[in-house]
């Protein structure tokens, strides 16, 4: 999801003055040892800048760093189009308002003359599929186990976006996913890596598990060359998908994609996606976790993104019963918090009716009488998938009213018509 930048994002040559710490015992408007800690290095040969920018990454928590030029994606924004064009983007509407954008870098910051690409691995300890076999579990995306990684790469980003102005001299400005910006392309066109046929970037060293962030910087430096696609005749990606969401290689329709259906969409899910959701409670790895690059991979090493022990395997019973402020402390400084309590319990609720174990069933009962018309609406359909025919219609005949909401009343039909079959 776009977020707003703010000016906390440039990064000034003139304004780095506060990387060098304060000695009190010192005069730093007289004292000319402070004075020269503090003037730009102005390293000016592109591979004394590369290498010592590479250095510094490493020194930051950075795996990996790639240069690329700011024009040079121009086939990301036809895809781009053609994506739009399909409607595959669904409800995210800000995709299309800024689709112009999100093909040239310049519209974001004209003064950019290279965009330094920056890559974090964050690689699981254990097999992230071993979780689908749990039913009475949720199964959490990889990526939203451990803190938000929006919170942890930008304070990495500036840090080095002000080294490099100390060093190399100019400006800079950091993004990570945050703006109109096409990631994935760009890190592709400097090297990181390639977008294989899931559409999603993967790397050598890394295979799929790389957050990625950039520098835009006004020194023109050396650009890398691009990376080359290394998928081959492999689509272990594509048949791995539980709905289909790739119409050819390298297309993704999101309306299908489990990713979106359970972070993006807004309201009930469509009932054709809900058995393949599974105990998906919170995105999906499985095109990511199939990749045989991964063999390659390793742990990641970020203290911080790493998976928290409640969100590994959390028992669906447990995320049923989250209130609002029980919601928004487990996940406080985790991504999944964007989402909202409601349609995070929708998507448990799914889970639940996919389990099997009608020992849940009164959990789903319990959110009959839930504030909100989505919870209700999926417990609906949870229990219908839980409860015999006669369960069902006793349950129907106590709680359903003719002052449903229209989506609550279009489950019960729905539920009793399929327990009637």
């Amino acid at each position: 999801m776009e977020r707003r930048r703010s000016r906390e994002d440039l990064v000034r040559a003139d304004k780095v003055a506060s990387v060098v710490p304060p000695d009190p015992g010192r005069d730093a408007g007289r004292d000319p040892a402070v004075a020269d800690l503090r003037r730009p290095r102005f390293l000016n040969h592109g591979s004394a800048v590369k290498a010592a920018l590479a250095r510094a990454a490493a020194g930051r928590g950075f795996d990996i760093v790639g240069i690329a030029r700011p024009d040079s994606i121009p086939q990301a924004l036809d895809r781009l189009r053609q994506f739009l064009a399909e409607g595959a983007h669904g409800e995210m509407a800000w995709m299309q308002t800024t689709a112009t954008r999100r093909g040239n870098p310049r519209s974001l910051w004209p003064q950019v003359r290279s965009v330094i690409m920056l890559g974090l691995n964050y690689g699981p300890h254990a097999d992230p599929l071993k979780i689908l076999r749990s039913r009475d579990r949720g199964a959490i995306s990889v990526y939203a186990r451990g803190e938000d990684y929006h919170e942890i790469i930008k304070p990495k980003l500036k840090a080095l976006a002000r080294w490099l102005c100390v060093q190399a001299g100019g400006d800079a400005r950091v993004f990570v996913d945050t703006a109109a910006l096409m990631e994935k392309p760009l890190a592709a066109s400097a090297g990181i890596g390639w977008q294989g046929k899931h559409t999603n970037l993967v790397s050598r060293q890394f295979g799929s598990w790389l957050f990625l962030g950039a520098i835009f910087t006004t020194l023109d430096l050396p650009p890398d060359a691009p990376e080359s696609d290394h998928c081959g005749t492999c689509q272990a990606c594509l048949d791995i998908c539980p709905t289909a969401a790739f119409p050819a290689p390298y297309r993704l329709d999101a309306r299908r994609c489990i990713s979106y259906l359970t972070i993006e969409h807004k309201g009930p899910i469509p009932r054709e996606f809900r058995s393949a959701i599974g105990n998906r409670i919170f995105g999906c790895d499985d095109c990511l976790a199939v990749c045989p690059w991964n063999k390659f991979a390793q742990a990641g090493r970020e203290s911080k993104l790493a998976a928290r022990q409640e969100l590994t395997a959390p028992r669906l019973a447990d995320l049923a019963r989250l209130d609002d402020a029980a919601f928004r402390k487990l996940f406080s400084k985790s991504p999944i918090k964007r989402t909202g309590r409601d349609r995070f319990v929708r998507n448990v609720l799914i889970a639940i009716g996919n389990s099997g174990d009608a020992a849940l069933a009164p959990e789903a009962i319990r959110l009959l009488d839930d504030s909100s018309a989505l919870v209700r609406g999926a417990a609906v359909w949870a229990l219908g998938r839980l409860l015999a025919a006669e369960q069902l219609t006793t349950i129907a005949t106590q709680r359903r009213t003719q002052h449903d909401e229209p989506l609550v009343a279009e489950e019960w039909t729905a539920a009793l018509q399929a327990a009637a079959r």
